[in-house]
């Protein structure tokens, strides 16, 4: 027993590092008591979760549930595993099972408000959100849901906010860079996404989300896409709209050499916009250590 319950441990302690592999690895190698008890499902179905294998974390959710009875945190692996599967009213109702154990859990609860969110129930989420911040206003579950929410409203002001909010408090947390850095992608800001993203990969190199992220990143911080930040600041659009403008006013003014020169720019940087990305991305392939 005390054997089993130190491989548990153990089993814990690399999850909490971010070595899922190693999790599993030590958890094929339980004896057949400890290998069927809640725990090392529950340890089993949290590892599958941090490597995105949702399919089986689906798989040792139910087998666990069926084998030990009903627990609070593999019904939220459940749910959580057939949200992303978009699976949403299984999903739901796992959550909502979970929930009815553990009405208190700042987790289930950010897991049903993540999903409400997904499906456009913004104002649900709200609430759910609000009842875990009022449980544990600074824990990182609750910081993500609050991003997530943000994001699913459209406002990308608030959730560049939360994200901030979330690295003042964890600043060492991979999920409050990764945040962070996404934030700081969607409103144009390409350095801060690339140091983000790339702290993030230093805090936990395992994270295959993070490391595609941060190459992304490193593709948009290049120099020879520098020209192009102000389209990604103010996106397509809105950058269109301003070029046809001028364009329209230098006419107007009787401007004509000026707009023609400033309407083949225009040619030339949309070309550029097109054409530069893949070739950054193949030189910086070329360069790129994971």
């Amino acid at each position: 027993m005390s054997t089993s319950h130190d491989q548990l441990a153990r089993v814990a302690h690399l999850l909490e590092v971010g070595r899922a592999e190693q999790a599993l690895d030590e958890l094929g190698r339980l004896p057949a008591d400890a290998a069927t008890g809640v725990a090392a499902f529950q340890l089993r179905a949290a590892a599958l979760t941090d490597l995105d294998r949702w399919d089986e974390v689906v798989t040792v959710a139910r087998q666990g549930l069926a084998e030990t009875g009903p627990d609070a945190e593999l019904l939220g692996r459940l749910g959580l595993a057939l949200r992303h599967q978009r699976e949403f009213t299984s999903a739901e109702r796992a959550l909502l099972d979970g929930l009815a154990i553990a009405p208190e859990s700042p987790w289930l609860l950010c897991q049903y408000a993540d999903l409400c969110s997904a499906v456009g129930q913004t104002d649900k989420a709200d609430r759910l959100v609000a009842r875990a911040a009022a449980i544990a206003p600074a824990a990182p579950t609750v910081f993500a849901s609050r991003f997530q929410l943000a994001y699913a409203r459209g406002d990308d002001r608030a959730a560049e906010r939360v994200a901030q909010e979330f690295l003042a408090a964890w600043p060492a947390h991979p999920a409050a860079l990764a945040l962070h850095g996404h934030a700081a992608s969607a409103r144009g800001r390409v350095d801060a996404a690339h140091r983000s993203f790339g702290q993030a990969v230093a805090h936990d190199p395992t994270d295959a989300g993070f490391a595609d992220a941060a190459w992304e990143s490193r593709v948009y911080a290049h120099p020879l896409l520098r020209p192009l930040r102000p389209l990604y600041r103010l996106g397509i659009l809105r950058t269109w709209l301003i070029a046809v403008g001028v364009i329209a006013v230098l006419n107007i003014v009787g401007l004509d050499l000026l707009a023609a020169l400033f309407a083949l720019l225009w040619v030339f940087y949309c070309v550029w916009s097109w054409a530069a990305p893949p070739l950054v991305r193949r030189l910086v392939r070329r360069r790129w250590r994971p």
